[in-house]
């Protein structure tokens, strides 16, 4: 636990003020899931994936997604050498710690499928072969707003491979004039240090996966995950693939609050993160401007919680 919170001090020198969304994205790293990020350019989202790389020394690639970015930009592909006289496969980007894609929704169907299989399985196949990506392995994905210029929405599965969607925003007047502070002489990235390997991330996310989520704990994010399924607003409920992602999550944020079990708050806290992007709105709920966040707050409400507590 002590290693997440250095990994965070660190990356906090180079992205000011959104300390929340840090957090989120070390559970994420523990919980071995993927994000993603859907904002306006020029917020942090590159400067974040960055520092979060050079902190934990991750093998980084980024890949600015454009209409004519091609499926085996991501996956590798095999080329002849007529040297050998056979064919050898040349990696693409995604076989790395940290993929960033940029702008994923800009590119093509074609393209978007080929990182189904990376986020999914953390592996790509080639010609029948399948290439396992190094671990951990982590795909940092940012969208621009539907109806921006050039995009496209991303489809169901693939929005539902996404551990979490998470909005960076603008800073605060305060921390605008720190971040102009501190760059007036020098880049904060250069000021990242390492202070963790790719080793004590897996040891970490084994102490994730050993936290204790009692039949109470599990029986309350399925009721939870189940109101979405019955919801009159709602026209696709969560996936069970997101009931699994809200209890990974869950675990993650015990171990970050130094408990080995997890308690309702626990559940709460990473709820609307994993849950918001995975439900449709009907378009009664369009009409009468309820977004997603209130639908699955008036779950949170309704939805009795157990009287599970933390120990003093």
């Amino acid at each position: 636990m002590k290693q997440a919170v250095k990994i965070i001090k660190e990356v906090k020198k180079a992205v000011i003020g959104k300390d929340d969304i840090l957090v989120k994205v070390m559970e994420v790293i523990l919980a071995g899931g993927n994000i993603l990020i859907e904002d306006i350019p020029g917020v942090g989202k590159t400067t974040m994936a960055l520092a979060f790389s050079k902190a934990i020394q991750l093998d980084y690639r980024r890949v600015q997604f454009t209409p004519d970015v091609m499926p085996s930009d991501i996956t590798g592909f095999s080329m002849y050498n007529k040297a050998t006289g056979k064919f050898e496969y040349k990696k693409g980007a995604g076989l790395c710690n940290l993929l960033l894609a940029d702008e994923i929704n800009r590119t093509s169907s074609k393209t978007q499928s080929a990182l189904l299989e990376l986020m999914e399985e953390h592996a790509v196949t080639v010609d029948g072969v399948t290439h396992k990506c190094p671990s951990p392995h982590i795909v940092i994905a940012t969208q621009n707003h539907i109806g921006s210029a050039g995009a496209l929405p991303l489809p169901e599965s693939q929005m539902d491979r996404f551990t979490v969607r998470l909005t960076m925003g603008y800073p605060t007047v305060e921390n605008e004039i720190t971040m102009l502070r501190d760059r007036q002489s020098s880049n904060p990235l250069d000021l990242v240090e390492a202070v963790a390997t790719d080793y004590d991330i897996m040891e970490m996310k084994s102490q994730v996966d050993d936290v204790y989520r009692n039949d109470e704990i599990l029986e309350y994010i399925a009721a939870l995950v189940d109101e979405t399924r019955h919801n009159s607003f709602i026209k696709l409920g969560v996936s069970p693939r997101g009931t699994l992602a809200v209890s990974k999550m869950a675990s993650a944020c015990a171990f970050l609050h130094k408990r080995d079990y997890v308690i309702p708050e626990d559940v709460r806290q990473v709820f609307k993160d994993v849950c918001s992007h995975r439900i449709i709105m009907n378009p009664q709920a369009r009409m009468s401007n309820i977004s997603a966040d209130d639908i699955l707050g008036d779950i949170l409400d309704t939805v009795p919680q157990p009287s599970i507590r933390s120990k003093k």
